[in-house]
This record gives structure tokens, C-alpha cells and sequence, in this order.
């Protein structure tokens, strides 16, 4: 099986460099053509099944990339972006220095108070893809999020901490193999320079 994890593409909360997490923003016009031009770069990838986190950023990533209608995507809690509680919205830069430092270094400063804490971001991951390996796929798509597919890549490359830090950008898709139980990285599709 290769399963394909998707970052949603930009709405205007990203551009605007604010924190995004529960909140349900929509694509904005450059995050639907971002989707689109993944799409392309793909190539004609058919996709046994497309999920997708219930926020509609995810929804619609997922509905375009995977190029099934939006009603074909199955939507599942466990993909829903990290909670940043008194965080949401928050511009990157006036966030304050426990968040700034817990994001940009969570294996060293603790989470902030009103924030999901990483266990239960890695238990989301796990048990979705612990779910999903167990499905007779060829090819599944995820769509989802910044935060929590920091835990599911972090599952997929079966680190140590169940973790994979690297910002994803908006778009981006990793694939990885699973077979006879492991997991294998296989190549990453990204619109910007990282």
C-alpha cells in the first residue's frame, strides 16, 4: 500500500501567517490552484480511497488531489489540524515565547497551557494509520494538516519519538510504503523550495 499524506493548500489565515488550527478557513483562490497544480504533478494516480480531517481546507485538498467529488471523501476526526487554543489566530510573531519556543522545539519545552499536547497528537496519528494499514489499499490519500501530519509522517518514518518536525508547506504530499509491516519513505511533491 502507498499512502499518500497532503498538506491542505493556502487559505488566507496561512498567508496572513496567523495560527490555524481549529478554525475552519477555507482555501483561498491561490490554495485551490495549489491543489490543482499538485494534482498535475502527481500524474493520473488512481486513489482506492481519499481522507480527509472534517475542516473543509482538508476536505476540499483532498476532494482535488485525490480527483473525486467532494462527497467521496471520507472524513475522519482523527486527521482534524492540533488544537492552539488560545493560540488560534495568533500572528506567528506576536505568539509570545512559550509558544514560539514549545513549536519550534517541542521535544525540549513543554506545551503551553490550552494546547493539544504531543501524545495525544501521536495517539490521533497512530490509530488512524493503524486502522488505515489494515484496509486492502493500493494507493489512499490523506489530507490534513501542518500539525498532525507532523505526527502521522513521524508514525510513517517509525521514529523513535513518533515525530517528523519538518514543516510541511502548503501542498505538499509524502509518500511512503507500507509492506509485511514496514514503512518506507518514498518521495515527496512540493510546489515551493523548501
Amino acid at each position: 500500500m502507498k499512502i499518500w499524506i497532503a498538506r491542505h493548500g493556502q487559505t488566507d489565515l496561512n498567508r496572513d501567517k496567523r495560527m490555524q488550527g481549529l478554525t475552519d478557513c477555507p482555501l483561498n483562490e491561490k490554495g485551490i490552484m495549489q491543489a490543482r497544480q499538485s494534482r498535475k504533478n502527481i500524474g493520473d494516480v488512481y486513489f482506492d480511497a481519499v481522507y480527509a480531517s472534517p475542516l473543509e481546507r482538508a476536505r476540499v485538498t483532498g476532494s482535488i488531489i485525490g480527483n473525486v467529488g467532494l462527497s467521496e471523501v471520507i472524513v475522519d476526526e482523527r486527521l482534524i489540524e492540533t488544537d492552539f487554543g488560545r493560540y488560534e489566530k495568533c500572528k506567528y510573531y506576536l505568539m509570545g515565547p512559550a509558544m514560539t519556543l514549545y513549536w519550534m522545539f517541542p521535544k525540549v519545552f513543554p506545551v503551553p497551557d490550552t494546547v493539544e499536547t504531543l501524545d495525544s497528537m501521536k495517539a490521533r496519528a497512530a490509530s488512524f494509520l493503524r486502522e488505515l494499514e489494515s484496509r486492502d489499499y493500493e494507493n489512499v490519500l490523506v489530507a490534513c494538516h501542518g500539525g498532525i501530519m507532523r505526527a502521522l509522517c513521524g508514525y510513517l518514518d517509525e521514529a523513535p519519538d513518533g515525530l517528523h518536525w519538518e514543516r510541511a508547506k502548503n501542498c505538499e504530499i509524502r509518500v511512503y510504503e507500507y509492506k509485511e509491516g514496514k514503512h518506507t519513505f518514498l518521495r515527496s511533491y512540493s510546489l515551493e523550495k523548501k
